[in-house]
């Protein structure tokens, strides 16, 4: 019976046998090529993504495409499979373009009635897409647009994620189009950004001229690759969270003072307990959000409730940790300041929470007065 067959209307928000075992994999790989100080060190270098690691992934487990239908190229799994790798992608920090490539770039061009080799380009990890949008917009919300004049793209555009190792740019244009641009055109030029989160750098998009091949509606496409993004968003929110807590756990029950665990303190216990609530309660929403994309019901409500939620206990998880390392979380070598970093990048990656609460507002009509 499948998740949301109709003799179980009701999603099942556990993990099923086949994500466990998708998450092994992923797990392992991580474990093997991701670790901590590989990920600090490609930070300093200027130069965060791991392209390596990112074929492996994408091509060589397939994860590039599971959100595509097989007779478009793809793997034909859904969210929820997608949800399971962004959980171990966030609880690993991984400097991968995942989010952006494989999951917003791809459900744009989804919505496009053109672009299919395009589409399967991504699909096939073959090249590296990115949504010239903004990182920080939210679904629906009005966004930055290139001139359009005769298949030829002028403007500036800013906060875009990943696009320093992408391939092609899905530029949304004034006339109402979406629009595939080389990003190696001369006519295109990126500049760096400085941004909170080291492994997922945004950049300027300057064009200048740039030639462009029209795919689709950009409203459409926008709206559904933002709310998609949003929606998944909250699944590597809570792997990093997942991480912060389970870290700061092991690191109380083997740090001492005054011959005793320090995470034996009952005031460290309370803090500890609370940040397990909040951490289940976000695993719920993501879940949820996950499956709602799946089915494609009630996804709008769905995403506001998971993004209202999941920035806050990311943030919260990660600066406990910080906190409860004490003076070795204060240090670069340390991870943990790579965790609370994203944390706060996420928090306004696809919409602030606020934004998605005054959207939930409007969607189940309880207005504030």
């Amino acid at each position: 019976m499948s998740p949301t067959s109709p003799e179980n209307p009701q999603p099942d928000l556990l993990y099923s046998e086949e994500e466990e075992a998708l998450r092994a994999a992923v797990r392992d790989l991580l474990t093997d090529r991701c670790d901590a100080a590989g990920v600090i060190s490609r930070v300093e270098s200027g130069t965060p993504h791991d392209l390596a690691l990112w074929k492996t992934l994408a091509d060589g487990m397939g994860l590039a495409g599971l959100l595509v239908p097989e007779e478009r190229g793809g793997q034909g799994a859904t969210h929820r499979e997608a949800a399971v790798v962004l959980e171990e992608l966030g609880r690993a920090v991984a400097p991968v373009p995942y989010l952006t490539s494989a999951v917003v770039a791809t459900e744009a061009l989804l919505a496009c009635a053109d672009g299919e080799d395009v589409l399967a380009s991504l699909a096939s990890a073959r090249r590296i897409g990115a949504l010239a949008v903004g990182l920080h917009t939210a679904p629906g919300a009005a966004f930055a647009t290139a001139r359009a004049a005769d298949g030829v793209l002028h403007g500036e555009l800013t906060g875009i994620a990943d696009a320093a190792v992408a391939d092609v740019l899905l530029v949304p244009a004034d006339d109402g189009g979406l629009y595939a641009v080389e990003a190696d055109a001369v006519t295109v030029t990126l500049t760096g950004q400085t941004s909170l989160d080291l492994t997922r750098p945004i950049a300027t998009v300057v064009l200048d001229g740039a030639p462009g091949r029209r795919l689709g509606d950009a409203e459409a496409a926008v709206r559904r690759a933002q709310r998609t993004g949003a929606g998944l968003l909250a699944s590597e929110q809570l792997g990093l969270a997942e991480w912060a807590l389970k870290e700061t756990v092991r690191y109380l029950k083997d740090r001492r003072q005054f011959n005793r665990p320090v995470g034996g303190f009952q005031a460290l216990k309370h803090r500890l307990a609370q940040l397990w609530l909040e951490v289940v309660s976000l695993r719920a929403v993501a879940r949820n959000a996950a499956a709602a994309l799946s089915a494609d019901q009630d996804t709008d409500v769905a995403v506001a409730v998971a993004q209202a939620y999941a920035g806050q206990v990311a943030v919260h998880a990660a600066e406990e940790a910080l906190q409860l390392h004490a003076g070795i979380g204060m240090t670069w070598e340390h991870p943990v300041h790579l965790y609370l970093k994203r944390a706060k990048a996420d928090s306004i990656a696809y919409g602030t929470a606020g934004a998605h609460r005054e959207a939930l507002a409007e969607l189940v009509d309880l207005r504030a007065p």
